[in-house]
């Protein structure tokens, strides 16, 4: 059975950390690779050693799968972690790293690659008893066959890239009338993101959740489900909020969806860490939507609604050894939400806001957990995805998370950019997100930039005003003698509280 000595982390910024942290915990030493931008990023300082791989762009530095797998040769490297991004899910790039003698920390090529693709997927799960939304089988490129096809399944119809993924290569469409228009732009995207222009489509359904399942699997034939994460609270098909566990799901419609996920990982003989994403429409009817063969960014409010370290798994798994619980074994214990801090003016339609970190204090306290990659004075490089930090907090229950999560936004301190922090606190102040009764469409729904502006005014009301408090109070301490407000009996009143 293989042993990881030393281990190789093909990523950057807070993943890349939290990777080494588990790493060191086990005793494994640990290899960062950087850019010339991340020179001074934290996962360098952190790792036991570290290599610039090339200059700020991906594609010349975290990209560069040959350099990588040279590094490791160089190092005596036993294993790549590949995070999650980058060359995560790139089937070419785990075959090297076995080919090399190395241990990919990850699901086979085999995996990545049927699950990599959207309609592959849905033809290794069709044996199963897992449902689907109505759709193609096949991809398309002709526009009078989908449009024949959209009439088949029924409009409102998504038009989505088979390789695709992050919202891109995706259109809505209504009505017949929008079709070619919608499926012309949706090849196009799709050609310009992925290199491949397919698409397929399904029943758009009107109201849904995104809710996922988090599975483990090892090399011996078990799987297990660690429950779901919700993840409905998303811009631009993109998530933002998540937790564990979903308020709406029944112990009966958690255990189909867990049983069902652990179907499609073994569709694809799947080992490792890995989440399969699911639609859920308004009667909590559920829908295989695709997989994600990696960690994903929302795995803490799994790990802390269990209990269980899933990088520790994932590298226990990549080691050979057998999963050490049971499905039985598992249970939920209490509730966790994540708020994914980005770089970004949500108040600016969320595009990207990068500058300097001229303040940046973490909140603290119980049940708050914060994996970032920065600190005070850091820069946020153009060149990389724009998130700062994920914001965890954990509660007994729901309501005591949400609290938390709310407390933790107010204490958390970053000046010098725009972030998503006040965008978090509309949400969980929220009424449809206080009574968990939301989809996916609950930006366009309820967001709007004047709220936070609202929100900014009420702020700047109660900061004049207490100005206005002081100021009178100074005016009044330094006023003539003999002056009713100026009384030593006054002032040591005021001394005596101050000091209480």
């Amino acid at each position: 059975m293989p042993q990881i000595k030393k281990l190789l982390i093909a990523n950057r910024g807070e993943i890349a950390l939290r990777i080494i942290r588990s790493a060191r915990e086990m005793g494994i030493r640990t290899v960062a690779i950087y850019s010339e931008a991340d020179r001074q990023a934290l996962h360098v300082q952190a790792a036991d050693e570290a290599v610039c791989v090339g200059p700020p762009p991906s594609s010349e530095s975290y990209l560069k799968a040959d350099t990588i797998i040279k590094i490791c040769k160089e190092l005596g490297v036993d294993a790549i972690h590949p995070g999650y991004g980058f060359l995560s899910e790139n089937a070419g790039f785990a075959k090297k790293v076995e080919a090399a003698g190395l241990i990919f920390v990850g699901p086979s090529a085999h995996a990545i690659e049927v699950m990599g693709s959207k309609l592959a997927a849905k033809a290794a799960v069709s044996q199963y008893d897992i449902p689907l939304v109505p759709g193609t089988a096949h991809a398309l490129t002709d526009v009078a066959e989908g449009q024949r096809k959209a009439q088949e399944i029924g409009y409102p119809v998504l038009i989505k890239a088979s390789a695709g993924g992050g919202g891109k290569g995706m259109r809505v469409v209504d009505s017949p009338e929008g079709f070619e228009e919608g499926m012309q732009r949706a090849i196009s995207e799709a050609t310009s993101a992925f290199g491949d222009g397919s698409v397929f489509l399904e029943k758009f359904i009107t109201s849904p959740r995104h809710i996922e399942i988090q599975v483990l699997g090892d090399h011996h034939g078990n799987i297990v489900y660690l429950f779901e994460r919700e993840c409905s609270v998303q811009r631009r098909h993109q998530k933002v909020v998540e937790e564990a566990p979903s308020a709406i799901l029944t112990p009966e419609i958690r255990k189909a969806m867990g049983e069902a996920a652990v179907a499609v990982a073994r569709a694809c003989g799947y080992y490792g860490a890995g989440t399969v994403e699911f639609i859920v429409d308004e009667q909590l009817k559920f829908y295989f939507l695709e997989m994600n063969t990696r960690l994903q960014v929302e795995h803490p409010v799994t790990e802390m609604i269990t209990g269980i370290d899933l990088v520790k798994e994932q590298l226990h798994i990549a080691e050979g050894k057998p999963l050490t619980f049971s499905q039985e074994e598992l249970q939920i214990n209490g509730h966790a939400l994540e708020l994914r801090v980005y770089a970004e003016d949500p108040a600016n339609n969320f595009l990207p806001d990068i500058g300097t970190l001229q303040t940046y204090k973490r909140p603290q306290g119980p049940g708050i957990r914060v994996d970032d990659g920065f600190q005070q004075g850091m820069q946020i490089p153009i060149y990389y995805d724009p998130m700062i930090a994920k914001l965890v907090s954990w509660g007994k229950d729901r309501e005591e998370a949400r609290m938390r999560m709310l407390r933790a936004i107010k204490e958390y301190q970053i000046t010098g950019i725009a972030t998503t922090l006040p965008f978090g606190r509309f949400v969980l102040e929220h009424e449809a997100f206080i009574s968990g009764q939301f989809d996916t469409k609950f930006v366009e729904r309820y967001f709007t930039p004047e709220a936070l502006q609202q929100e900014g005014s009420a702020e700047e009301e109660k900061l004049a005003a207490a100005l206005a408090v002081y100021l009178h109070a100074q005016r009044k301490s330094s006023s003539p003698a003999g002056s009713s407000a100026a009384t030593p009996s006054s002032d040591s009143k005021w001394r005596r509280r101050s000091k209480l």
